[in-house]
């Protein structure tokens, strides 16, 4: 017994030391029970009962052996049956029904238990559902702790197949192919061109718009603009010079910053196919978004060139270095007299939020015009001249005009509208979102407003009920400089939700400091092209028992 007890114990010894590190790993990681830590016993034993003692030792030695071959084999096991998931398999998992699945790096997660959980509430998360963790988490960095980490890895159910990190290959002949990354956060109206709107809890969740999550409307490819060889060209007026500007010649003027909003012509035209189908993207209120733009005023570099104000109409006509396969750029035009003026503060924007402009977003120089639909705000800006007449470019003489309701593609005359320059009176409820369920008790309300022409919104009025009752909203953002109102407020309302309802219809409406207001409803101004949609805006959601 004595020669069988000390074999044991120096197999047991040997056992300890070679799954030392292991064992302490394996059963952190994967023991049920955390306050299980094993121990090393005591293999030493004297006196009358040293025979009992050894064959209890001896059990004891058993036992834990048996527990660490058991918890070996446990991880193992557990090493051995990782699931591997593909990107489309993860992608299919995008509700309650189907499981709410993410990933982070090449790890998989079920977050399904966790959404209800989510601090900054489920709609936040569920933006990521089926997709990466990363892009949410560089727009709110406080996710990338340590304990957050530690939280989510208890839902980790497997990892990303290897093969799925090789970016699919695209036809070099496909003219979209170079363009570039965009945020999933973002709602796409259309692929190609590429077209797109945040959705509306992350809208109105910061007062300057963050750069990935900034609209996006594009026409036509998005060119690859080498900034070292860039040159916007000038064309100089009558006695004159002509500009040849590279990127450093623009950094040599003036810089200037100013806080803009930008407003596609069509935001909000879904709400218009409801009446009476129309012809374009189903933008809903996304299509209008924050920045702090940096440049050189349009009207020094102009001057530079010998442009001055004239007593004849002109118009400042930009060309971008977007193009067609028949080689047609995007243009547009303003006219000179807004061009010209200081206190216009059109820029021709190098920089975004500090940053240089994102390629989307018009890198490296793109119009910005403060209070005039965002069509004229010319991207990749590759010419400027003055004319007598305005831009002969399709999309201004043949695009973004409002007519009539009794107008139809039949007896349609573009000729016989002007072109869209400043925007009505603008405001959407982002939160809560149509059909949602709020609380009893109390809602919060929230929503942006905006005017064109630098017309300062003075007020949002709240009805719960349709637009029978009102109540004044809380503006928030920067203080509006008269004349100089470029960009949105934001606004909420906290207000008790009516006792003994079931369902609210939230209706809100802006004035600006031209007491101009939104009309109350769609049909009176709806058109063949679907803009210029600002009616009051609805938003019906049910009320939990």
């Amino acid at each position: 017994m004595l020669l069988l007890h000390r074999a044991m114990v120096l197999r047991l010894q040997q056992a300890c030391r070679l799954k030392s590190i292991h064992s302490r790993l394996c059963i952190q990681a994967c023991s049920t029970n955390e306050s299980f830590q094993p121990q090393r016993p005591s293999l030493t034993f004297s006196g009358d009962n040293a025979s009992t003692g050894g064959w209890r030792v001896m059990g004891t030695l058993l036992g834990l052996g048996a527990v660490l071959a058991y918890q070996d084999h446990q991880c193992r096991a557990a090493q051995e049956s990782t699931h591997i998931y593909t990107k489309e398999e993860v992608s299919s998992h995008t509700s309650p029904e189907t499981g709410i699945w993410v990933t982070l790096g090449s790890e998989v997660f079920d977050v399904t238990e966790f959404v209800d959980l989510h601090p900054g509430g489920p709609s936040k998360l569920m933006l990521a559902a089926g997709g990466p963790l990363e892009p949410f988490w560089a727009l709110y960095a406080v996710h990338n702790q340590s304990h957050v980490r530690e939280l989510l890895a208890q839902y980790k159910i497997g990892e990303l197949n290897p093969e799925d990190k090789v970016a699919p290959t695209v036809e070099t002949s496909d003219p979209y192919a170079d363009d570039p990354v965009r945020h999933p956060a973002l709602k796409v109206n259309s692929q190609c061109p590429f077209n797109a709107e945040p959705p509306p809890e992350l809208l109105t969740e910061n007062y300057i718009t963050p750069n990935p999550i900034f609209f996006t409307r594009n026409h036509l490819p998005v060119p690859n603009v080498d900034p070292d060889t860039y040159r916007l060209h000038v064309v100089g007026a009558p006695g004159g010079q002509s500009l040849s500007l590279s990127l450093d010649d623009l950094h040599k003027f003036p810089k200037y910053e100013i806080t803009v909003t930008l407003q596609c012509a069509g935001n909000r035209r879904s709400e218009m196919t409801q009446v009476k189908e129309v012809k374009g993207l189903e933008w809903r209120t996304g299509a209008i978004s924050t920045a702090r733009w940096g440049g050189a005023r349009l009207c020094d570099v102009l001057a530079q060139a010998g442009h001055q104000l004239c007593e004849t109409e002109a118009h400042v006509c930009f060309e971008g270095l977007d193009s067609d396969p028949t080689g047609t750029a995007y243009g547009a035009s303003i006219p000179l007299a807004r061009a010209m003026d200081p206190e216009a503060e059109v820029l021709l924007a190098y920089e975004m939020n500090g940053q240089p402009l994102p390629r989307d977003h018009g890198f490296p120089v793109r119009v910005v015009v403060p209070g005039v639909v965002g069509a004229r705000h010319v991207k990749w800006l590759g010419r400027v001249s003055v004319q007598p007449e305005e831009s002969y470019s399709h999309w201004q003489r043949r695009d973004y005009k409002g007519f009539s309701p009794s107008v139809d593609w039949d007896t349609v005359n573009f000729d016989s509208a002007p072109s869209i320059q400043e925007l009505p009176v603008q405001s959407a409820i982002t939160e809560p979102q149509d059909g949602e369920t709020v609380e009893s008790g109390e809602v919060t309300i929230k929503g942006y407003a905006w005017s064109g022409g630098g017309r300062a919104v003075i007020r949002v009025d709240v009805s719960l009920d349709g637009g029978l009752t009102w109540q004044v909203a809380e503006l928030d953002g920067e203080e509006q400089r008269p004349r100089k109102a470029w960009a949105w407020r934001l606004w909420q309302l906290q207000v008790p939700v009516p006792a003994g309802q079931k369902e609210l219809n939230i209706v809100c409406k802006a004035v600006d400091d031209g007491y101009n207001v939104q009309p109350d409803t769609v049909a009176p101004i709806w058109n063949l092209r679907g803009v210029l949609s600002n009616a009051w805006h609805r938003v019906h959601v049910h009320v939990a028992p």
